[in-house]
């Protein structure tokens, strides 16, 4: 009877716009991992490096897709929900976020009917103005985005106060404010998951 009451254990794609392997991107989803690990039990984060897809061509796709956007594709349609981090490049999205956004909607649409949160950090907007070329790209992809809380962390001026050398997050607030942003994520994926 107990057993049955257990909520099941979602699974979040969690997909850092940034490649680069001390980003600041790449340590909130760590710091998310961490969380969830310590007090979320009901989430687990899988985080999908997009370093090794190929950048968009249909050219490749012949006899199926190459290797690394096959097992890319295939993760992003078991997962449940999404968890961008998404850096601002030129008040855009990332080119390699945008790949990977592209490369998961070839055919089959892998994001669609799924819910997502975005966080990210950055200059004097906390990297938020990528936030709206995603969401906009998300309306096409058929994503439920949450739309509170916000995490934008003001790092640029400060960023030894919020990360350490290797890009992992240590600010306190700041891990507090990503745990209710995973939450109300959990929250929102449990509630469209009851409307099926």
């Amino acid at each position: 009877m107990e057993a049955a009451m257990t909520k099941p254990v979602l699974r979040v794609a969690a997909i850092s716009g940034s490649i680069r392997m001390a980003s600041w991107h790449r340590g909130l989803i760590r710091a998310a991992a961490e969380i969830c690990e310590e007090s979320i039990p009901g989430l687990r984060i899988d985080d999908l490096d997009i370093a090794d897809l190929p950048m968009l061509n249909t050219d490749l796709v012949t006899d199926g897709f190459p290797p690394a956007v096959e097992a890319f594709r295939s993760k992003v349609l078991q997962a449940d929900c999404f968890l961008f981090a998404s850096p601002e490049y030129n008040y855009s999205i990332t080119g390699p976020l945008k790949n990977a956004l592209d490369w998961a909607s070839i055919g089959v649409n892998c994001w669609a009917d799924k819910p997502a949160a975005i966080v990210s950090a950055g200059g004097n907007f906390g990297g938020g103005r990528s936030n709206y070329p995603l969401r906009q790209v998300g309306v096409f992809l058929d994503i439920h985005f949450i739309n509170k809380p916000e995490l934008f962390v003001f790092a640029f001026e400060e960023p030894s106060k919020f990360f350490d050398g290797d890009g992992n997050l240590i600010d306190l607030e700041t891990r507090a404010r990503l745990k209710k942003v995973i939450l109300s994520l959990q929250a929102f994926t449990f509630r469209l998951q009851k409307k099926d």
